[in-house]
């Protein structure tokens, strides 16, 4: 009999929601380990020179990463393939890319866009991720000047739009998509809702999250996927 598949993670971790939320949804028994996140690269070398998270160790001891391969292989092997095979494989592939290169990018702007949000955004993550005493510390007050001076002040400045209307775009073209049904893989959602989904429930246990609470098709399209992950 095998081990107990486990996904190394961090609570804030965009990438890391997107592959915990199809492991909720599909019921699997999988052991959740959270690391340092000032120790990453170290928490996880066990599964090579990667250094990120997440990182899924199946029950034959074999660690697979990256968020999108991921949701991929689970869905094959623990699900029969059947997320991936609802709609086109060029229409899934397009907006997973779309998701991974437009969504992804919104989350730092929103969280560490001005100096008020990345302190507030850092405080809270040194209190949901496992820290030391003194790393807690270390990060709530030395991380939020250079997630804002030096990562987050780019990003917006490259493209223009506040982090609400950053956001709200991408929703309204995102759900716009659904074409009337009540997500991107119609009376079910596929892999690119879950791709979408764990974008933005990452920015959901910071009050930044209020931001995006009045685009209503975004947040109704965002509670059916909360209802699914929790029936």
């Amino acid at each position: 009999m095998g081990q107990k598949p486990t996904l190394h993670l961090l609570y804030s971790c965009p990438f890391c929601w997107k592959v915990r939320g199809l492991i909720e949804y599909l019921k699997m028994d999988v052991e959740l380990v959270p690391v340092n996140g000032l120790k990453i690269k170290k928490a996880v070398s066990f599964a090579g020179d990667w250094g990120k998270v997440p990182v899924f160790t199946d029950e034959n001891g074999e660690h697979h990463v990256d968020s999108t391969p991921l949701l991929k292989l689970i869905d094959t092997n623990y699900n029969g393939g059947k997320l991936s095979a609802i709609s086109s494989t060029e229409r899934n592939d397009k907006w997973m890319e779309w998701a991974d290169t437009k969504v992804s990018k919104a989350t730092v702007p929103i969280l560490y866009g001005s100096l008020i949000s990345a302190f507030r955004t850092t405080t809270r993550i040194s209190k949901i991720e496992k820290f030391g005493f003194i790393s807690k510390r270390l990060y709530a007050w030395a991380g939020f000047p250079i997630m804002w001076g030096i990562i987050a002040k780019k990003r917006v400045k490259k493209d223009g739009r506040t982090p609400k209307k950053l956001w709200h775009d991408l929703l309204t073209e995102f759900t716009d998509e659904h074409q009337g049904k009540d997500f991107f893989g119609g009376d079910g959602p596929n892999l690119v809702d879950f791709s979408v989904f764990g974008y933005m429930r990452s920015v959901s246990p910071f009050p930044q999250f209020s931001l995006l609470e009045d685009h209503l098709s975004g947040m109704a399209w965002y509670n059916r996927m909360m209802a699914k992950s929790q029936e």
